[in-house]
């Protein structure tokens, strides 16, 4: 039976890898690992040890604290806003990815314009 804390890292992982544009192969190839080995940490079937975590968060460009960002709101109020599967959207993903390549001064804008949206609704 999976743990819920490997579940989030797993997802965590998943989540980076989408919005730096790299693939389950790419990973493992920076990390020494094979594929597969990705994609059970990534369902969570797998826990990854603390070496292995350190290698993917320096390949992944992130402390190793990012994979464990989230675990108590899970919980609290913010899964009461946000569905608990979103950053394992790919659709969610894509869309972030997308904003963060658009220059600032036009992001910025397109924030707003999407609160005052989202307020209306």
């Amino acid at each position: 039976m999976t743990h819920p804390v490997d579940v989030h890292v797993g997802k965590r992982i998943r989540q980076r890898r989408w919005l730096t544009g790299m693939t389950q192969q790419q990973l493992a190839e920076q990390v020494g690992i094979k594929f597969q080995q990705i994609q059970k940490y990534e369902t969570g079937a797998n826990r990854v040890s603390a070496s292995r975590l350190w290698d993917i968060a320096d390949a992944l460009d992130v402390p190793v604290s990012f994979f464990f960002e989230g675990l108590d709101a899970e919980e609290g109020e913010l899964a009461k806003k946000v569905p608990a599967d979103l950053m394992g959207d790919k659709e969610a993903l894509d869309l972030i990815r997308s904003y963060y390549a658009i220059p600032e001064n036009q992001r910025r804008r397109l924030f707003e314009l999407a609160r005052v949206l989202s307020d209306v609704a």
